[in-house]
């Protein structure tokens, strides 16, 4: 041991975390990267290239002088993440893996793990922030919760009962909090976000300054470790389809789905429809609009469709979510608030009724696109991540 304390970062092979673990040995830190394969379903380099993953991973850790390790949270992933998100789609649902896969895996596996190695703390290259607010308001609040010397640990946040918030990412087009959502006191007190306090273009900067081999990786957008793969075809091997009518609000039928697992609502593409146009129509017309998936008749088997991105099928007032967290450990109380439905999307002013422990109810100011069952309803108070639940309907 030197003396310092310890992190163990987890290193994804991706410039976020490498630069990560940069910022934290310049701020004195003992860092440890920790690598994590949870993936090994046909992991044969074509869409997950977690080997590749690992050769960058393992590249960045020479050139910053750090010793990693190759840890495999497979069994836990397929067990408490994967199972789950079959589920869910079977059901008829379009889950968030990402969500679960940092509240079971990136948060909880991981965690256990860096804290068997003699962690103080944990960091991963997400953008978002942590900050400590003392319940005595007289009491400076730490500047966001990343210094070893003033972040309390877990036993002082019950002792003072003062509380760790999540905050939004800087980076406004980079803000990962929603995916965050579910992390809990416990959770937050042994986590630092170093690039939540950055841009991307000033990480790809320092990524270059120093030489990081992976200063112009692009970004992964695929499945939480299982990658980026034709994702009908994946679902495929794990869910049987059943095919059945397509219909539109009138009650035609104009064509086959192909199992309604495999669609989410607001889906535009991949649909095989093409315009229906009624005998004597001009050309040019609604009629030629896209279509949209707006409903998922699980008991019946049947997929509704609507033409217009604004169509009002498409639109929703209100939510019930189920399976609430709440990072305070207790919910909000009810009253104004903003949430999103979906991860791009802006803040929607929004009304939260008496939350309980069974989930809550959601009235919007402005009606919402697409809101979709089996996603998150994340809400805020300003820049500062409140919590969530899991949406089961829309009205």
């Amino acid at each position: 041991m030197s003396g310092k304390p310890r992190v163990v970062v987890g290193l994804s092979g991706g410039v976020d975390s490498a630069v990560s673990a940069y910022l934290l040995k310049q701020q004195g830190w003992e860092v440890v990267g920790i690598f994590m394969k949870n993936w090994e379903d046909d992991d044969d380099g074509e869409y997950c290239s977690s080997n590749q993953d690992f050769v960058d991973a393992a590249s960045v850790a020479d050139v910053l002088g750090i010793e990693i390790e190759h840890v495999n949270f497979a069994a836990e992933y397929k067990d408490r993440v994967f199972a789950e998100f079959l589920r869910e789609y079977q059901a008829g649902r379009t889950p968030n893996p990402d969500v679960l896969c940092n509240a079971e895996i990136k948060f909880k596996a991981f965690l256990d793990h860096a804290m068997r190695l003699g962690a103080d703390k944990i960091a991963t290259g997400h953008y978002a922030r942590v900050r400590w607010q003392p319940a005595d308001p007289r009491e400076p609040a730490g500047p966001d919760g990343t210094s070893h010397a003033t972040a309390p640990d877990g036993a002082r946040v019950r002792e003072a009962g003062g509380r760790f918030q999540l905050l939004k990412g800087l980076d406004p087009a980079k803000d990962q909090s929603y995916f965050l959502h579910r992390l809990n006191q416990a959770q937050l007190s042994k986590t630092l976000f170093p690039v939540g306090e950055l841009h991307k273009t000033e990480v790809r900067r320092i990524a270059q300054e120093i030489g990081l081999p992976n200063a112009k990786k692009k970004d992964s957008t695929g499945i939480c470790f299982i990658g980026e793969r034709p994702f009908r075809e994946f679902l495929n091997r794990y869910i049987s389809k059943e095919p059945g009518p397509v219909k539109d609000p009138r009650g035609r039928t104009i064509g086959r789905h192909q199992g309604l697992s495999f669609y989410t609502l607001g889906q535009r593409q991949g649909l095989g429809i093409g315009g229906i146009r009624e005998r004597g129509a001009q050309r040019g017309g609604g009629e030629h609009a896209p279509w949209f998936v707006a409903r998922k008749d699980i008991e019946h088997n049947t997929l509704w469709v609507v033409q217009g991105h604004d169509h009002p099928w498409l639109q929703s007032t209100a939510l019930d979510a189920g399976d609430p967290s709440w990072i305070a450990g207790e919910p909000p109380p009810a009253g104004a608030c903003a949430a999103k439905t979906r991860y791009r999307q802006a803040d929607a002013p929004c009304t939260l009724g008496s939350p309980s422990a069974e989930g809550f109810h959601l009235d919007f100011a402005e009606p919402q696109w697409a809101v979709t069952p089996g996603q998150s309803a994340v809400l805020y108070d300003g820049d500062v991540c409140l919590g969530g639940g899991v949406i089961a309907s829309f009205a």
